[in-house]
């Protein structure tokens, strides 16, 4: 018998450590070769880690949400003849660095020559709303094809209800736990670490609003002349071309704003007192994802039309939400739209995209009697939240970008002027 140490290999990008965001294995477990370990993820990219050989885990280096170097030992297995791996030496524990925009949370490094942990119960299945896709990885999908298992049925006890190996075996083994009928007590307390993409949004969240004093401007939009022409485009083009909301509209608006006033379109390097306006608009569309809220970038808008806008969110909404986004559709923004969707309020505070200096904020729609003159006339209504850096963008300046956009919506036809 012998050990085989696995270590954390080199995952790209030149990162020097990964946060540790999920176990695929617990101690005692026997793994067949290309059977994952754990799952890490690098700034908002999520690698998996796969085991080079047979054998049983003897040994775990560290708990979800650990900061694991480059190089260290991230699992012990216990392998049939060879001689015994060299002991993993400690890591030197780290100190997390103050927040900044693109570097990862830094917690507690992981110390590989401490006894393993005792186990700790595994955390409730967590059922997923009636349509929506489960979160597995490629092996436990493959698996699950080859079991002739639908993993719509199967719950899981992963990070934001992550399908593992554990819970497909349990759901081949018993099969979906039956419903309890009637009203119960519920006196079990749930403990979420806040860990991976989740803890990424809490520190970049918490960041702008420590860093950035924002003034809000909320207005009403009439967009029912817009709405009847987004109407005739979609029947007009329903067979060659991607159906159009209000978002390829707003982000045309958008370009159309920023290019009279060019202080939106930026950068804030408050460390530096420097502000980076930018030639290209580059907008941010703020995705809810089952990780949780990711804004791919829609790259130069400012040389897209309707169609090609409404493509591009598509496709970058769907890499999103199944987590194969890369960095570059993930940076670089320079400006971002956020919304509700259906499920928006009448108004909502918007919080700005560090580093940039506005963000843009759709509310619902919804049709209201408005006064023409001489009388109350039913129209389509839209508010917009804007919030804009107070530091470097005067209430004035703000009210005017405000004021054109609602001009651009209002008069849809005015977007298609180049004058």
């Amino acid at each position: 018998m012998g050990e085989h140490v696995v270590k954390l290999p080199d995952v790209g990008e030149g990162v020097a450590e990964a946060e540790l965001v999920e176990w695929h294995v617990k101690i005692g477990d026997l793994i067949r070769e290309d059977q994952l370990l754990a799952s890490v993820m690098t700034d908002k990219a999520t690698v998996e880690i796969p085991s080079p050989v047979e054998g049983e885990v003897i040994w775990r280096g560290g708990e979800i949400g650990d900061v694991v170097p480059i190089g260290s030992a991230l699992v012990r297995l216990k392998t049939a003849g060879g001689a015994s791996a060299p002991e993993p030496k400690p890591e030197p524990a780290k100190a997390p660095p103050s927040p900044v925009e693109a570097s990862p949370p830094v917690a507690r490094a992981p110390m590989p020559e401490a006894p393993p942990p005792p186990p700790r119960p595994e955390p409730p299945a967590q059922r997923r709303a009636p349509g929506e896709k489960p979160i597995a990885s490629p092996a436990v999908r493959q698996a699950a094809r080859e079991a002739g298992v639908d993993l719509r049925q199967v719950a899981g006890t992963g990070p934001a209800g992550r399908i593992t190996h554990d819970d497909l075996a349990a759901f081949i083994a018993h099969g979906p736990a039956p419903a309890r009928r009637g009203p119960i007590q519920r006196t079990e307390i749930t403990e979420v670490k806040i860990v991976g993409l989740r803890r990424r949004i809490a520190e970049k969240m918490a960041l702008a609003k420590q860093r950035i004093p924002h003034i809000t401007i909320v207005e009403e939009t009439d967009v029912t002349a817009l709405e009847e022409l987004r109407t005739a485009l979609n029947k007009r083009h329903a067979a060659d071309r991607p159906r159009l909301t209000v978002l390829p509209f707003l982000m045309r608006a958008i370009a159309r704003a920023v290019a009279e006033q060019p202080a939106l379109n930026a950068l804030f390097d408050d460390d530096a007192g420097i502000v980076r306006q930018h030639a290209g608009v580059h907008i941010g569309i703020a995705t809810q994802t089952p990780a949780g809220l990711i804004v791919p970038v829609v790259k130069h808008a400012e040389a897209r039309d309707l169609w090609d806008c409404a493509t591009e969110v598509a496709r970058l909404a769907e890499r999103a939400r199944d987590g194969t986004a890369t960095r570059e559709e993930l940076s670089g923004s320079t400006i971002t739209i956020t919304s509700l969707g259906p499920l928006g309020a009448i108004a909502t505070t918007p919080v700005i995209n560090y580093p940039e200096v506005a963000i843009v904020g759709v509310n619902r729609m919804a049709v209201r009697p408005m006064w023409d003159g001489t009388g109350f006339v039913p129209r389509k209504m839209m508010n917009l939240s804007s919030s804009f850096d107070h530091r470097v963008i005067d209430g004035w300046d703000a009210a005017v970008f405000v004021q054109r956009l609602k001009e651009l919506l209002e008069t849809p036809a005015l977007l298609f002027v180049d004058a």
